[in-house]
C-alpha cells in the first residue's frame, strides 16, 4: 500500500513485512522535522556516480560489482536505528529498498521504504527521471 501525495502518515503495508511506502517529499519532510533517518540502501558506485541526498546515511544492501548482500548491512542499519528512530530507506527505483525494510523490521525496526526511490522508475523509453523518485520531486541532491 502506498500513502497518498497529500501528507500524512505512511499506510500500512504490514502483511508485507515492513512499515509501509511513503513518498519523497513525505520522507523530506520527516527527514527536515527530524522524525526519521533517510538511509540511502544504494551501493557506493551509485552514489557517487549518480548522486546523492546531503544528510543521508550510506547503508548499501548490496555491493558493487557483483550485487552480493552486505554483510554490514544488519549492524549498520541497527546503529542507523539507534534509540528507536524511524528508517526511510531510498535505492534507485523503490525495489531493493523494500526487501532492506523488510529485512529492517524482521531486526525489530520500524522501516518504510520511498516510492520512487532516488531515480525514480523507468518511462516508456527506459529512462529514468520522468515519473517519480526524489529528484524528480525536486528534492535537495548532490552530485559529485
Amino acid at each position: 500500500m502506498r500513502q497518498d501525495a497529500g501528507g500524512g502518515g505512511a499506510t500500512d503495508a504490514s502483511a508485507q513485512g515492513y512499515a509501509g511506502e511513503i513518498t519523497p517529499q513525505q520522507a523530506h519532510e520527516w527527514m527536515e522535522a527530524g522524525d526519521a533517518v533517510l538511509v540511502d540502501v544504494r551501493t557506493d558506485a551509485e552514489r557517487e556516480w549518480v548522486g546523492f541526498v546531503p544528510g543521508a546515511l550510506a547503508v548499501p544492501w548490496k555491493q558493487w560489482p557483483g550485487m552480493a548482500l552486505n554483510p554490514q548491512f544488519d549492524s549498520a542499519i541497527r546503529e542507523a536505528a539507534e534509540g528507536g528512530r524511524r528508517l526511510m530507506l531510498m535505492c534507485r527505483s523503490g525495489v531493493r529498498s523494500i526487501a532492506a525494510a523488510q529485512r529492517a523490521t524482521e531486526l525489530g525496526l520500524t522501516a518504510y521504504s520511498i516510492t520512487g526511490g532516488f531515480e525514480g522508475v523507468p518511462d516508456e523509453h527506459a529512462q529514468r527521471g520522468h515519473k517519480n523518485g526524489w529528484r524528480h520531486a525536486g528534492l535537495p541532491w548532490r552530485q559529485n
